[in-house]
């Protein structure tokens, strides 16, 4: 178990250490700062559960593991922004374009009638990638509360854009 003090006296020992290593995986100081903030938050919501003999090694798999998942995301990000770039190419049409806006501008009307929760729920999973089991433990929700809130985001896309 880890009290207020052990877990004050790990962060102002291990806090830099866990964020270099971060920066050394990712050439990224704002991301090695967030990805070791993670961590320790992570230590702090865990802190019932551990035993701090062991805690140096926790921290840098998680950092590695944190790190891991802050890549994928990213990827994952910049590949959904390059699918949506328009190409032109030669055999594009301007109604190929304006029905390609036309279509992202319903999208993003349709984004916006959505419940809040439902819209965040929903581009967490679909623009993030995040699994449910990550939205509901960072909106503290139920998994199934999760399924819901996608379920009808997409049940309204679809009946939304079925109308066009």
């Amino acid at each position: 178990m880890l009290c207020k003090k052990g877990f004050k006296d790990i962060y102002d020992v291990h806090f830099d250490a866990v964020r270099r290593y971060v920066y050394y995986r990712c050439g990224d100081i704002e991301t090695a700062s967030d990805v070791a903030q993670d961590v320790f938050m992570k230590v702090w919501e865990k802190r019932d559960s551990l035993n701090d003999s062991h805690i140096k090694p926790l921290l840098y798999r998680m950092a590695t593991n944190y790190s891991i998942s802050q890549y994928r995301k990213e990827m994952s990000h910049m590949n959904f922004e390059q699918s949506m770039k328009i190409e032109h190419y030669d055999d594009s049409t301007p109604e190929d374009e304006m029905s390609f806006n036309e279509l992202k501008a319903a999208y993003e009307r349709i984004l916006k009638q959505m419940t809040d929760r439902q819209r965040t729920v929903y581009l967490m999973s679909r623009e993030k990638e995040m699994k449910y089991a990550e939205i509901a433990d960072r909106l503290q929700i139920s998994v199934k509360a999760v399924e819901k809130h996608i379920s009808a985001a997409l049940r309204l896309l679809k009946t939304k854009l079925n109308e066009k």
